[in-house]
């Protein structure tokens, strides 16, 4: 059954959304790229401890109880932390968020809208990535979540698309303006004729509807010629460009090397 934004959901939203995360937070910011411009699509934000600790670090002390604080969190210190350098580049900062940690969008959304405002950061710059990693148990749900997103202006991703639990049934509902294909089917894409007839398949049916492709995790130079011959121009991954701590990589540090 849906959920609906009634008064009972919406309270425990906010009483949820307003419990804080007690782990202080840093961030590194990994570009996705636009090869056909030559240009920085976009930056995503990775959340890393205070000192720069690995992700692991924090994940693992996110539960049932602060998941809704922590998506909140994260967030309002990328937004503080990106504001600095990507507002005036144009370039769209990444978040990634959890379904499941939102009752009603426009109440959790609301501290979001806030520190967008405070740090004059355009809405029109903000994406979303939806990032679920347990099964999809409501997808009236999260459909809604991802048209109450676009509605309000912000760019919408669906994350890890091919993994189980984010296929094409969830496309057909949710129709995203981004989906990132997940990083088994980047993974050595030049030796598998299987992965890339499943692309090819899928880039026909994504320019269709208007879907932008996003291949992450690609490592290798020829991963990004086979995705590059197939249609797809959006990459991220370490051979283009790592993380960087406490800042975005500018076009200049980009490994733009495919040919050859």
């Amino acid at each position: 059954m849906s959920h609906s934004s009634t008064a009972p959901v919406c309270e425990e939203a906010i009483c949820k959304c307003a419990e804080p995360f007690p782990e202080r937070l840093s961030f590194a910011f990994q570009p996705i790229i636009d090869f056909k411009t030559r240009s920085i699509f976009a930056q995503e934000a990775l959340v890393r401890g205070p000192e720069g600790q690995s992700a692991g670090s924090i994940l693992s002390k996110v539960n049932p109880d602060n998941m809704h604080a922590f998506d909140r969190h994260c967030r309002i210190q990328a937004l503080k932390a990106a504001s600095r350098t990507l507002a005036r580049r144009g370039e769209l900062l990444s978040l990634n968020t959890m379904p499941n940690a939102v009752y009603d969008p426009a109440t959790c959304l609301r501290t979001t809208l806030a520190a967008a405002t405070a740090n004059g950061f355009p809405i029109e710059q903000i994406m979303f990535e939806m990032t679920e990693h347990e099964a999809v148990t409501d997808p009236d749900h999260f459909a809604m979540i991802v048209k109450s997103y676009k509605d309000m202006g912000f760019t919408t991703a669906l994350d890890d698309f091919g993994s189980g639990g984010a296929g094409l049934t969830l496309l057909a509902s949710v129709m995203p303006d981004i989906i990132k294909l997940d990083m088994e089917l980047v993974r050595n894409v030049h030796i598998s004729p299987v992965k890339r007839t499943i692309l090819s398949a899928l880039v026909e049916i994504c320019d269709k509807f208007g879907i932008r492709i996003i291949a992450e995790g690609i490592e290798v130079k020829a991963e990004a010629r086979a995705l590059l011959d197939l249609g797809i121009t959006l990459f991220q991954g370490y051979y283009f460009s790592r993380p960087q701590l406490n800042d975005a990589p500018t076009a200049d540090d980009i490994n733009w090397t495919i040919a050859g």
